[in-house]
């Protein structure tokens, strides 16, 4: 860690940022799906 107040925030905003990218890549995408591709027999 930074001694600087200033430096230490910037570093936790880094990691911060850096463990939100890889929050955003395990969440899921959900697609819905339209039923006329289907049909409906």
């Amino acid at each position: 860690m930074a001694r600087d107040f200033e430096r230490q925030v910037a570093e936790l905003q880094i990691r911060v940022a850096v463990l939100h990218g890889y929050t955003t890549l395990g969440i899921p995408v959900t697609e819905t799906v339209d039923e006329s591709v289907h049909g409906k027999g």
